[in-house]
């Protein structure tokens, strides 16, 4: 299949992705903050039936009226909606996107020598292991006596997926191991909903039908599972747009930095959805959670700034003998993909657009040209084979403000 082709595929996958995943955080961020917000009803019909809490709330011109059960109604209404298939969507969608851009041509973004040197079907296999092992290690602890401790259970997870973080770093180029956390966390996700959250649903809605009284060990369950979920939400939103930051995967330190922008979306959506129930607090959020994330977000900032370019021999020489040696460079290592038409396979257009083909374009894009360089994350893969020499020559030219 041609690139411009397999260009559309990924653009239509992405595009569905990028909506189906917003019906699905939406309506998992509305019921988060839909059950936190629920109040005990002053209604004695409505405690009677069996409802825990209510809301009113005004939107779009209509007032709403929702109510929670502590359980579930004596009778079930003949319409009852459920909420799955943005949650099944979001992840096939997304399956088939790390299927079509990083198992497809697993050498191009998935593997990098300089990490690690695995063969195409290794790279594969370590990829659908990490997301599959990581759901059934999850699940397993899920079931285990320690979930019976929330603060335990987090405590293990937090370590163990911070273990991942650094494991995927060790074999995958830093773009493919930031993908495959994120779509680790994402499989998590969906599953809980497949095999957890839905099956309890189903199971208590039998129970009412056979005019059973449901367990509330269903909802119990359910209710873990959906705290977990929208806890990785942000980390999985980070991950989804960090192939534009190689400052982030492409670090030497990417591992640390991945673990860190975790933390960091994690607790700052603890202390979101603490807030709300400020309203049993007298309107007070204790900012704890807020202030780690925010310290740990600093701290990979400042991890990751770029080090100062080392001057090299060529520094002596004359602007335009400099910029020859750059151009030659950028021809040999860059152009063949950044360029109008590229020559290496699998490209149909230049990657962002960035066209590095003319010695206009070069300077154009030097300062863009600096980040990418200083982390790695160009040449993609180093499928060109830059050498160490050649990325210092041009980042010394760089700092030196690109003479020419």
């Amino acid at each position: 299949m041609g690139a411009y082709w397999i260009d559309w595929l990924s653009l239509l996958g992405r595009w569905t992705h990028v909506v189906v995943g917003i019906a699905w955080i939406g309506a998992s961020f509305y019921f988060v903050w839909l059950d936190n917000h629920l109040l005990v009803p002053n209604d004695k019909t409505l405690t009677d039936k069996g409802v825990g809490g209510e809301l009113w709330a005004v939107h779009g011109g209509g007032f709403y009226n929702p109510q929670k059960y502590k359980l579930a109604p004596a009778q079930l209404p003949s319409t009852l909606h459920w909420f799955y298939w943005e949650a099944y969507s979001t992840w096939l969608s997304g399956f088939f996107l790390l299927c079509l851009l990083y198992y497809r041509a697993p050498e191009l973004y998935l593997i990098d020598p300089r990490v690690y040197a695995l063969m195409p079907s290794a790279a594969i296999a370590i990829g659908l292991a990490s997301l599959f092992g990581g759901w059934g290690i999850y699940h397993a602890l899920c079931q285990s006596p320690l979930a019976r401790n929330n603060g335990a259970l987090s405590t293990v997870l937090g370590i163990l997926l911070a273990a991942a973080a650094w494991g995927l770093c060790q074999v995958f180029s830093g773009r493919g191991a930031f993908l495959h956390f994120g779509a680790l966390l994402g499989t998590i996700m969906a599953a809980n909903v497949f095999f957890v959250i839905i099956p309890g649903q189903r199971q208590m809605v039998a129970d009412i039908k056979a005019g059973r009284v449901p367990s509330p060990i269903h909802g119990q369950r359910g209710k873990q599972r959906s705290v977990h979920n929208t806890y990785f939400t942000l980390p999985v939103l980070f991950v989804m747009i960090s192939n534009h930051y190689a400052m982030t995967y492409g670090s030497g330190y990417n591992w640390l930095a991945l673990i860190g922008l975790t933390i960091a979306g994690a607790t700052i959506r603890v202390w979101f959805v603490n807030r709300h129930k400020a309203h049993e607090r007298g309107g007070r959020t204790a900012p704890t959670p807020l202030l780690i994330g925010l310290i740990a977000l600093a701290l990979v900032a400042w991890l990751l700034k770029p080090a100062s370019a080392v001057a090299t021999s060529s520094a002596t020489q004359p602007p335009a003998a400099q910029f020859q040696q750059v151009l030659a460079i950028v021809a040999e290592r860059c152009a063949v993909c950044h360029a109008e038409h590229p020559r290496f396979a699998g490209f149909s257009a230049p990657p962002k657009g960035v066209m590095l083909d003319t010695p206009e374009r070069v300077l154009e894009h030097a300062a863009a040209m600096q980040v990418q360089l200083a982390s790695g994350a160009m040449p993609v893969g180093n499928l060109t084979q830059m050498s160490d020499a050649e990325r210092s020559q041009m980042l010394a030219w760089i700092a030196a403000g690109a003479p020419h």
